[in-house]
């Protein structure tokens, strides 16, 4: 692996953060295993991220139709694409993630929408969909308040269900899940939970750093 994008969806700095936190620990591990790794941040709240809108669906259409795009059309579209093809640069991702309200930050459901891009991740075949994103990796890093990995609040658990599905949907299956929850439910054990997180963090590094991709 020579090129890592790790992809941050959380206004709050690490301090303020337990996913954040994790995720640094885990870049400081990957960091170790292999030290010529070449990593690039993308904070999802620092950059622009295009959203779809009527602005980037009328550019789609006048792309397709072989029309000339207006001033703010092309705009958009152009950072969609800056957007897309640092992306389609790297060899593995690490998305480092908060639960709210049962979903994502908003912010990085427009990130998803930037890489989810028919011809580009993705193509449409006689046979469905299928994914071109093959021979890559994805570690995905999430702070949860609750206990959402087991229990009564499982079934809510739709955070890590979809990632897991976007990212086999372009080709992605070699996919590893980091959590550390149960902060908000269990205060007096956060440091406990926090201290494992960045055990199984660094223990996925090693794995992540070493071992080929699963196609």
């Amino acid at each position: 692996m020579n090129k890592l994008l790790y992809i941050t969806a959380n206004p709050r700095g690490v301090d303020r953060s337990f996913g954040l936190q994790v995720g640094e620990h885990f870049l400081e591990a990957v960091s170790k295993e292999n030290p010529d790794l070449q990593v690039e941040r993308v904070d999802v709240y620092e950059e622009h991220i295009p959203l779809i809108d009527a602005d980037v669906l009328n550019g789609w259409d006048k792309l397709r139709a072989g029309e000339a795009l207006n001033e703010t059309e092309a705009a958009a579209i152009n950072r969609m694409n800056e957007v897309l093809e640092q992306f389609l640069s790297a060899d593995g991702y690490v998305f480092v993630t908060p639960m709210w309200n049962l979903s994502y930050p908003p912010m990085l459901k427009a990130y998803i929408d930037n890489i989810a891009i028919a011809g580009k991740t993705f193509r449409y075949t006689a046979n469905g969909s299928e994914g071109l994103m093959t021979g890559k990796k994805v570690v995905h890093i999430q702070a949860r308040g609750g206990i959402y990995s087991e229990g009564p609040a499982a079934d809510f658990e739709f955070t890590d269900k979809y990632l897991r599905g976007i990212m086999a949907f372009i080709g992605i299956t070699d996919y590893e899940h980091v959590y550390v929850e149960g902060i908000a439910a269990y205060p007096d054990k956060a440091e406990e939970l926090v201290q494992g997180a960045k055990t199984r963090a660094a223990e996925t590094a090693a794995q992540f750093a070493k071992t080929p991709s699963r196609v």
